[in-house]
């Protein structure tokens, strides 16, 4: 173990792992032979690419097809399956196949990293994740292979469906689309059933979370033996996929026939927790549609997924403790098990570190781009909640607005807990200071 790694904490090595892969990630970009006509990227447009590949976010300032060369492409996939799979988890990975011994500090770290609950059996979690991602990844590509080689031809099919096969569960966002229509995602295939129901299960099981795959590996469809934290997930995910929904197809997609109307309004709301896809005109939907929006933005997926934002788990204990005290129970409960309180210390943490972000960044981007503040909070919601969704204003931005869209992407992706814990790494107090009741409500 080196000196630098035995002096770091675990969330102040993931927080660097994603710098690190970021900055090289940028270098590679900045190569003339990276962009289309060998014209060299800028530092602040390959830094904004790196970092949202790197993030898996899909926000974009150039468009991927169009400005990208075959080199720059693949490096951009490359940035988001490392990206996805996590930092720490590749490099352990790579660690432990040429034969190396994996030190008690980096299996810390990688338990941090896929918010493991426990140290044991991690390197064997690790391994299971590669699998995993491998084996979904393939599938989708297989899915979405004879759709893009009836349109492109044969190689160039290959290469867009193992492309967004990868995006997609990674929860990037990021397309080769394009070449059809500049910065247009998905929105010739509105209608599509086979892109639209693999890139949907694509997100979803990435967005779901290893753990969870993991628990029902174990215990197949019993769903009594699931982990309380497995059960959480799944049923908030599932409300969260089918309440948005609902409300999109009775109120923002009525002007399209009935298939493209059910299609849109499954797609939106399952894209919206951070995937970045979109197979409808989202600068159509109304002031409602676009808040529900950024409302699922800043949800996002689960704990230990390829997807960010502030967890689904978050929503929920906070709601759980919310109907706790509306009940006057002394703590919230789950599924016949009662909550640590530090769980919902961490929730109201996460919560407000998010909230400030988006908030924060959204009013300086409005205030120094002179547009609408929703536009914006729309912006800095789908930066912060690695999400990639648009109103179409990014490549239209400052210098100074891209830059805070990086950081909220960065801070976003390395996620909440992982950034207090790096800051305040080892300021720690054992003192207990007197009591005292304040009145809140």
């Amino acid at each position: 173990m080196s000196l630098l790694e035995k002096r770091l904490s675990t969330s102040q090595l993931i927080i660097l792992g994603f710098a690190a892969l970021i900055l090289l990630g940028t270098a590679l970009l900045m190569l003339p032979f990276a962009s289309v006509g060998g014209k060299a990227a800028s530092p602040l447009e390959a830094l904004f690419t790196s970092t949202s590949a790197v993030c898996v976010t899909g926000l974009v300032v150039r468009d991927t097809a169009l400005s990208w060369s075959p080199f720059g492409q693949a490096v951009i996939l490359c940035l988001i399956q490392i990206g996805g799979m996590g930092v720490v988890t590749v490099a352990m990975a790579v660690f432990s196949a040429a034969g190396s011994r994996v030190s008690l500090k980096q299996r810390s770290t990688m338990q941090e990293a896929l918010s493991a609950p426990q140290l044991g059996g991690i390197v064997k979690l690790g391994k299971f994740v590669i699998k995993m991602t491998v084996l979904f990844e393939l599938l989708g590509a297989l899915a979405l292979a004879p759709v893009f080689c009836g349109r492109f031809g044969f190689g160039k099919g290959l290469w867009y469906a193992l492309f967004h096969s990868v995006s997609a569960f990674c929860n990037a966002g990021f397309d080769l689309m394009g070449a059809e229509a500049p910065y247009s995602s998905l929105t010739d295939y509105t209608a599509q059933p086979v892109v639209n129901l693999t890139v949907m299960a694509l997100i979803i099981v990435g967005g779901i979370g290893f753990l969870v795959w993991g628990d029902v590996r174990d215990n197949k469809l019993h769903f009594r033996r699931y982990r309380m934290q497995t059960k959480v997930v799944l049923l908030t995910s599932a409300l969260l996929i089918v309440l948005p929904a609902v409300y999109f197809f009775f109120g923002e997609f009525t002007a399209l026939p009935l298939p493209e109307r059910l299609w849109a309004s499954l797609f939106q709301s399952v894209t919206a927790r951070t995937a970045g896809f979109n197979t409808a005109d989202l600068t159509a939907t109304s002031g409602g549609g676009q808040a529900v929006l950024t409302l699922l933005m800043l949800v996002g997926g689960s704990p230990g997924s390829t997807a960010g934002g502030m967890k689904t788990t978050t929503l929920a204990v906070l709601l759980a403790t919310a109907l706790a005290v509306f009940r006057r129970r002394e703590s919230a409960q789950f599924f016949g098990r009662r909550l640590e309180d530090g769980a919902v210390r961490q929730a109201v943490a996460v919560l407000t570190m998010y909230l400030t972000l988006f908030l924060a960044g959204g009013c300086v981007i409005s205030r120094v781009e002179g547009l609408p503040l929703a536009v914006c909070l729309f912006e800095t919601a789908s930066a912060v909640g690695t999400v990639g969704l648009t109103l179409g204003i990014t490549p239209t931005l400052s210098a100074l607005s891209r830059i805070i869209l990086i950081l909220l992407m960065y801070f976003g992706r390395v996620g909440g807990l992982t950034l207090i814990f790096a800051a305040l790494s080892g300021k720690r107090s054992a003192a207990r200071l007197p009591q005292e009741w304040i009145t809140v409500g």
